[in-house]
């Protein structure tokens, strides 16, 4: 049939707005731009190290400083194994503590910072300069355990905090030494040089805290203070039932600017400088940005103060049924597979994983293969059962359907 010459033209201009359509670039998408920015700190890791100097119950409020940053890291993800809390007194069991246990932030006792599940790594007089350049650097005895130490590496993204007393230069432990901000920057220096960070966000609450980071030279490096040089760090909301100050004033409004922070959150470092302006801190308060590389508009909060989860986003096909090993060439130590991968991997190639819901035609096909019993002293075996649930059984052969 003859096609009528009035609908050529509409079918020219139908196909022009097709090619149209196809040539035109899609803009990407907001979860691959979340995802490119998420990859741009380049850290696989995050670490927070929290130290308050002070002793003695008059300066509660450096221990609930100090509390009120590890309350807010570990909420947003970092775990107690990636926290080196340092506290150099116990509030929270001091007999002059009308609420024995706790440690508040807030008058009428409205936030308890110390909670249920708070590990101090270093308590009273193990809080002492040695040891907190020790933890920096790693020159820790062999016996020192794993939970007083800081394992991070050249991926790892490290929060630094200090509150206590200081001065010009010089931050007091405890009323009987001090470090001075040489002695810091020279500690720094000592975990660039050996590969112990990405990227380091320093913050101080003391007075004069600025003096702090102006010796520092080592790149990759961010650093706040409470204070200019030559200003005190003032302390914030009195509680007539406690009998001290509850809090410092920076702190505190750091803890109510973190309180909005949730894991997801596009918050950046811009908007953490603008934290207690001088009109609520009643001291400037300082920042330092020249040796860190990145643009903090484009830092997120939450590349120092929570918890990385990384994805990577491949285009690459993978069979999720077929149990085929390779090998990352350009990490070679780094094996990619599926989720069958576990016991082909453990047990060569002529193992796989059973069905997490046995069927007839692969229960009466299936042959099984036993293996040898574990070796006195060593791990114990694991054992697929009728539901593909893997367990832990003692010191019996065990079977794998193949």
């Amino acid at each position: 049939m003859a096609t009528c010459s009035c609908c050529f033209p509409l079918m020219m201009i139908t196909l022009f707005l097709y090619i149209l359509l196809y040539l035109q670039p899609v803009p990407c998408s907001n979860v691959e731009t979340k995802a490119s920015q998420l990859f741009s700190s380049g850290h696989t890791n995050n670490w927070a190290v929290l130290v308050c100097t002070s002793r003695f119950w008059f300066n509660y409020r450096h221990v609930a400083n100090t509390l009120s940053v590890y309350r807010s890291v570990k909420r947003l993800g970092i775990p107690d194994s990636h926290i080196v809390l340092m506290l150099a007194d116990d509030m929270a069991c001091n007999h002059r503590n009308p609420k024995p246990a706790t440690v508040f932030s807030h008058k009428n006792m409205e936030l308890n910072v110390y909670g249920d599940d708070v590990e101090v790594d270093y308590r009273g007089y193990e809080v002492t300069v040695e040891n907190f350049l020790r933890v920096l650097t790693g020159r820790l005895p062999p016996s020192t355990p794993r939970s007083k130490r800081l394992l991070s590496d050249d991926r790892s993204n490290i929060l630094i905090y200090l509150t206590g007393h200081g001065g010009n230069g010089f931050l007091k432990f405890q009323d009987s030494e001090e470090i001075s901000n040489v002695e810091l920057a020279d500690a720094f220096e000592q975990m660039w040089q050996k590969r112990r960070y990405n990227e380091l966000l320093f913050i101080i609450d003391t007075c004069q805290g600025a003096s702090m980071y102006e010796r520092f030279y080592s790149p990759n490096l961010m650093a706040l203070a409470s204070s200019q040089v030559g200003e005190d760090s003032l302390s914030h909301q009195p509680d007539l039932a406690i009998g001290v100050h509850l809090m410092d004033r920076y702190t505190f409004y750091l803890l109510e600017f973190l309180e909005d922070i949730h894991p997801a959150s596009q918050t950046t470092m811009n908007d953490l400088f603008k934290v207690c302006p001088k009109s609520q801190c009643a001291s400037t308060p300082g920042h330092r940005t020249d040796l860190f590389q990145r643009d903090p508009g484009s830092v997120l909060i939450t590349d120092f103060f929570g918890s990385v989860r990384k994805v990577e986003i491949t285009k690459e096909t993978v069979n999720l049924t077929t149990p085929i090993v390779y090998e990352d060439h350009e990490n070679p130590n780094r094996r990619i597979g599926t989720p069958q991968m576990a016991s082909f991997w453990a047990f060569g190639p002529s193992s796989c994983l059973c069905s997490s819901r046995p069927t007839a035609s692969n229960t009466s096909s299936t042959s099984s293969k036993t293996l040898p019993q574990a070796l006195p002293g060593g791990p114990k075996p694991l054992v697929v059962g009728e539901k593909g649930i893997c367990h832990i059984t003692g010191m019996t052969p065990f079977h794998l359907l193949l």
